[in-house]
């Protein structure tokens, strides 16, 4: 189902990407919100949206991301609208107030989703992943890796503009022409690792000054701070593309030919696993897929609910 076109005013790959962040509003969103506690004395903080259905969207967002991103509360609204219950969590530092334990999130910590998927699966007869762009690889990885160890609640994974390759696409956003991504992102986490720098010992920011990079961070904070030898080492461990011959559940996998985040490798140029189905829609941008109708929704949307209801 590669049949998304884009409005013919968002004509270029960044406009595509750009105006929904900025310009999309969700509205008749009212989320409730519970904070669970984690193994390590740690705390995630969840939004709910529920109707008493049986059938539940686990929706999992991008890299400084939150519940309140458009693309999230879009996503949570139109399976909502649908009968199901949706959740919507944030990740360790991404819902407006930093977390206690020297640890942020990062691309590979299945380990948070996983304590999310089964404090929900008590309540629940199904239970259906979304991700985007982090949140996608973490999806996928997720399921990648439990093999047929997965909760049996979960029937089926989407993920949309997923970074599958980590180094590569690290490199890629951190090319010229993406200037304007990679300074966002590295102002908000850098203002991060500040916060949490007075908030506990053991972080030095004196690396803030060789920081260029996404890359960059990742050799300086993120490798270290979550056990990895390396940023390489990181990227290798927690890229999702090495874990998805061992999905086992229907998996829907979509990544747009010109998302300006991505890399080649992460555009599958075969795929021997019959439960994954790999979509390259030409356009869509990175976490853009937008419409202008009636409906209010996205495409992205549109195809979670044909994939999932189908």
């Amino acid at each position: 189902m590669n049949t998304y076109q884009q409005p013919a005013v968002l004509f270029n790959r960044h406009l595509e990407t750009i105006y929904p962040a900025i310009f999309r509003k969700v509205h008749s969103i009212d989320y409730q919100r519970e904070r669970i506690s984690t193994p390590d004395n740690d705390f995630l903080d969840l939004d709910w949206l529920r109707k008493g259905s049986r059938k539940l969207v686990v929706i999992s967002h991008g890299l400084e991301g939150n519940t309140h991103r458009a693309y999230v509360k879009g996503m949570a609204k139109a399976f909502y609208d649908q009968g199901f219950d949706a959740l919507a969590w944030n990740y360790r530092g991404c819902s407006q107030e930093m977390n206690r334990q020297l640890r942020f999130y990062h691309s590979g910590a299945t380990d948070d989703l996983d304590l999310v998927v089964t404090h929900a699966s008590k309540n629940y007869d199904e239970i259906y992943l979304i991700g985007f762009s982090l949140g996608g690889n973490l999806t996928l990885k997720y399921v990648g890796e439990r093999r047929d160890q997965i909760n049996p609640t979960i029937k089926k994974g989407s993920a949309f503009s997923v970074p599958i390759h980590l180094h590569s696409s690290c490199i890629q956003i951190s090319k010229p022409g993406n200037w304007l991504y990679t300074n966002r992102f590295l102002k908000s986490l850098q203002a991060k690792v500040v916060a949490k720098s007075k908030q506990m010992k053991g972080l030095d920011l004196s690396y803030f000054k060789k920081i260029k990079t996404l890359m960059d961070f990742d050799e300086c904070y993120t490798a270290p701070i979550h056990g990895f030898a390396s940023a390489i080492d990181y990227y290798q461990k927690s890229s999702a593309i090495n874990f998805l011959n061992g999905i086992r559940i229907p998996t829907l996998l979509v990544n747009a030919q010109n998302d300006p985040f991505l890399s080649n490798e992460c555009f599958l140029k075969s795929n021997d696993n019959p439960y994954l189905k790999f979509e390259s829609p030409q356009y869509g941008g990175h976490v853009g897929f937008s419409l202008f109708d009636k409906s209010g929704l996205y495409w992205s949307e549109l195809r979670a609910l044909d994939f999932i209801n189908g």
